[in-house]
């Protein structure tokens, strides 16, 4: 098996999971923490994290760091993907994911086109 149809396995095998598809929807609108995750999904921090851990591995998430009132930071996440495409073709499966642009990123590139004017 190729590294592009292992991909696909794994991508497939992880967008499957219950956990990983509350963790993609509840971020998808806005930045939640692993713990907050936790609540919502009713599964275990660790296994959160394990989630996280492989959604970040294939660019499917986001991580930054947000201040709380007491001036601590703690890590949030954010959904980075938008659609995800499966085709079928003589050589298999072919998986084509879309990803949201994060706003940090729109801005770095607006500003980059605007000094290269």
């Amino acid at each position: 098996m190729d590294q592009e149809d292992e991909d696909v396995r794994e991508i497939a095998s992880l967008l499957a999971d219950e956990c990983t598809q509350t963790i993609l929807i509840e971020t998808a609108t806005e930045p939640m923490s692993a713990e907050e995750l936790s609540d919502v999904s009713d599964v275990s921090p660790q296994t959160v994290y394990r989630r996280l851990e492989a959604l970040a591995e294939h660019d499917l998430i986001t991580e930054d760091l947000q201040p709380d009132s007491e001036g601590h930071h703690y890590k949030v996440y954010t959904a980075t993907l938008d659609r995800v495409v499966v085709d079928l073709t003589s050589d298999g499966f072919e998986l084509t994911l879309s990803r949201r642009d994060r706003m940090a990123d729109r801005f770095t590139r607006f500003i980059d086109e605007v000094r290269d004017r």
